[in-house]
């Protein structure tokens, strides 16, 4: 963008923006990126934001998997892992995320005292005062208090944490099936049960971090004040991986042990596991329904490990849906898959890496607006 292009788009004078620029290109934070063309009169300098200036690193750490991403400020992927949880034990699952960010720092031949800032996501609802995450079933010790603080000090650098579906839905607007949608909720369906919500382009985290957390929505489950299914939610009893295998067996299905291979027995024409599917789409639907009539989304995204087989659920959850409420958003599967929640760490990491390297400028250079 030219001088007068900056001044246009943030209603801020020329002179102004003449003086930012200059503290910007000495900070390295901007620099020229040639000249304008093609039109009467002289030329323009056109700025760019420099992509060297500062790097991300995203990591994702889940039941099975961590992975991580280091990124520059173009969101350009520099390098990336994925490796095996050792999720037996909090301090384990530690060193292994210092272990794998530092990893990607490596490969991309960075310093880690280039990294600007880490974005860890994981399960778990994370307040802005808390010391560790809450509702983390699915990570061993991932509850105990003190874990935010021991994550810092493995990885020394500014670190941001939040709730890994909070994440895949950043990615999604960002680099997936939620490009230009203001208002969208991201349903994940996998070993845990969760959705990321967005409201005019804003993540909502609810009062308390845990908006979202739809795994406890009082649906689809036989006994919804049995302790037991308060304990991991009604609708996550009902509609997770372990679910499935559940109700698999329950139809005669003998042997299974992961959903996986209920969507797999489903796709090769097997009636029992289409059966469960069937049944998983309805109570999906159900969920959905729910979170239309309060949320209105303009778009609903599938992911995690069962969600994004939409092959097998899009149009049965589709159909569901329309059964059973007049209020009916557009219904994708994540274009992102696996990688949903890594990209959105580094989604979250580029803004905050932004604000922080331009608050320092601004600081530095005395840049008044």
């Amino acid at each position: 963008m030219s001088r007068a292009e900056i001044a246009r788009v943030s209603g801020v004078s020329k002179p102004t923006v003449s003086q930012a620029l200059a503290v910007l290109e000495r900070a390295g934070l901007v620099r020229e990126a040639g000249r304008t063309s093609g039109s009467k009169g002289p030329t323009a300098v056109l700025f760019a934001l420099n992509p060297s200036a500062g790097h991300v690193v995203g990591v994702d750490v889940g039941r099975e998997r961590v992975r991580a991403a280091v990124a520059d400020l173009s969101g350009e992927l520099l390098a990336r892992a994925d490796q095996r949880s050792r999720a037996q034990s909090a301090k384990a699952l530690i060193t292994q995320i210092g272990k794998v960010a530092r990893q990607v720092s490596d490969q991309a031949g960075l310093a880690w005292s280039r990294v600007t800032v880490t974005v860890v996501g994981s399960p778990g609802v994370f307040s802005e005062d808390g010391d560790h995450p809450t509702l983390a079933h699915n990570l061993p010790g991932w509850g105990r208090a003190g874990v935010l603080d021991a994550v810092r000090a493995e990885l020394g650098t500014h670190v941001r944490f939040d709730n890994d579906v909070n994440l895949a839905a950043l990615g999604e607007s960002r680099f997936g099936a939620a490009r230009g949608v203001e208002t969208f909720v991201y349903l994940h369906v996998g070993t845990g049960v969760g959705m990321g919500i967005l409201l005019g382009g804003q993540l909502y985290r609810g009062a308390t971090g845990a908006a979202g957390e739809v795994g406890y929505l009082p649906l689809a489950a036989g006994d919804l004040f049995d302790p037991k299914t308060r304990r991991r939610g009604a609708l996550e009893s009902a509609i997770g991986a372990a679910a499935i295998v559940r109700d698999a067996r329950a139809a005669g299905l003998r042997g299974v042990t992961a959903a996986a291979e209920v969507l797999a027995a489903a796709r090769e024409g097997d009636e029992r596991a289409l059966v469960v599917v069937r049944t998983l789409a309805e109570r999906i639907g159900l969920a959905l329904a729910a979170t239309a009539s309060v949320l209105d989304p303009a778009l609903v995204v599938l992911g995690g490990g069962v969600g994004r087989n939409g092959d097998l659920l899009l149009e049965p959850v589709r159909r569901a849906l329309a059964s059973v409420s007049p209020i009916g958003p557009r219904i994708e599967v994540s274009e992102l898959g696996a990688d949903a929640e890594l990209l959105g760490a580094v989604a979250m990491g580029l803004v905050v890496a932004e604000d922080r390297l331009f608050a320092r400028a601004e600081t530095k250079g005395s840049i008044a607006v």
